[in-house]
């Protein structure tokens, strides 16, 4: 039996682990969720009923980090996941350390930015130069590097780039417009690959007793 992950194609966390299940080729039953209706299957699990979720063989990783190391650990000596979690205790804690100010500083801000009219205390604008703040020091980093870590991509990029997305889209003119060229360069590279609109592609939201569905898809072909 597959393990089961629990999605919501628009997450960005769900997005970083399917992304991720999607370059090392790790078969999973997918299950669209609608967050307003939450299957009953995924609430029974008690606790936190956020996604992406991933249950393998009765086991649990309810944070999409643990999802990503868990395809990694898979295939542990495959070329791609030597690439993405080099064997370098250093190299770790570097993707680690981006990818914790990602999910804990940076997170903060693209919230109140991409939600305004919610945190009325400042202004929008505020909330945007705050998260620049992350911006600036990824496009000075890729202007040395094509990705944060080198050469090649690692989990880091992958963790981060649906975060910058969803930043991107609150204002795509602005975005567009801004002095980021090393950061839209790297953007575009993932959302205009083949692999991300891969991962894009709609489902029907998940029920109980329909096909199972396979994810990636290319593992079927």
């Amino acid at each position: 039996m597959p393990a089961i992950l629990y999605s919501f194609r628009r997450c960005p966390y769900a997005m970083r682990a399917r992304y991720t299940l999607a370059l090392l080729s790790q078969s999973v039953e997918l299950r669209e969720v609608v967050l307003k209706n939450k299957p009953e299957a995924l609430l029974k699990l008690g606790g936190r009923s956020t996604v992406p979720q991933l249950i393998v063989d009765g086991k649990r990783y309810p944070e999409s980090f643990d999802i990503m190391m868990w395809a990694i650990n898979q295939a542990p000596a495959s070329s791609m996941s030597l690439q993405l979690w080099p064997q370098s205790k250093v190299m770790q804690t570097k993707i680690q350390t981006w990818v914790s100010y990602n999910d804990h500083c940076f997170k903060y801000w693209l919230d109140r930015y991409k939600y305004a009219d919610r945190y009325p205390e400042f202004t929008e604008e505020f909330y945007r130069q705050k998260g620049e703040r992350f911006l600036k020091r990824l496009d000075v980093r890729l202007s040395r590097y094509p990705y944060l870590m080198g050469e090649s991509m690692t989990l880091a990029d992958v963790a981060i780039f649906p975060f910058i997305r969803q930043f991107a889209g609150v204002k795509p003119t602005w975005f567009a417009d801004s002095n980021y060229p090393n950061l839209k360069r790297w953007l575009s590279g993932f959302v205009d690959g083949k692999e991300f609109a891969a991962i894009m592609s709609k489902y029907e939201p998940w029920q109980e007793g329909q096909p199972t569905i396979i994810f990636p898809t290319h593992l079927n072909s």
